[in-house]
């Protein structure tokens, strides 16, 4: 119930002195609490279902590939201030029970270090943990190219 009068100031004033309940929620329509927090099965299926697959670490991507990998970017050319790995020296690594083999090769034929570069990549393979016998393999063929270097070697030597 309202009831409207004006006031001294010309201002209509309104005074409500009951109002009428709002109509109550029907609870079927409503879920309820755990209902809400209750995970959706659908919302994940198949995204996490499923672990991923174990790496093996002898292989790429795995520990001890990766620890291999970097001991061959521990060494640099003395003519290029490039590591070996990026420079695209190193064609293959496999490891196969604690038995490395890197096939590489060099810049050319007549490189001052073909004596020398193969040597240290076997002390370098083989003072990683894990690796027990290093091998390498020095082919001419696929011949090194400039197109065998990391973007990151050809923006080194601006070649990028």
């Amino acid at each position: 119930m309202s009831e409207d009068r004006m006031s001294e100031t010309g201002i209509r004033v309104e005074e409500v002195t009951s109002v009428e309940a709002p109509p109550k929620a029907r609870v079927a329509d409503v879920e309820t609490a755990p209902e809400k927090l209750e995970r959706k099965r659908d919302y994940l299926e198949g995204f996490l279902a499923a672990k991923p697959a174990a790496v093996d670490p002898h292989a790429v991507g795995g520990d001890l590939y990766e620890a291999v990998v970097n001991a061959l970017k521990d060494i640099y050319d003395p003519e290029i201030p490039v590591n070996i790995y990026d420079l695209g020296l190193i064609y293959n690594v496999e490891i196969d029970e604690g038995h490395a083999v890197v096939t590489m090769t060099l810049t050319t034929p007549h490189c001052p270090v073909a004596e020398s570069m193969p040597a240290e990549v076997e002390l370098r393979v083989g003072a990683v943990p894990g690796v027990g016998d290093a091998e390498v393999n020095l082919v001419w063929d696929p011949p090194w190219s400039p197109a065998n270097m990391t973007d990151e070697a050809r923006l080194e030597l601006g070649m990028l």
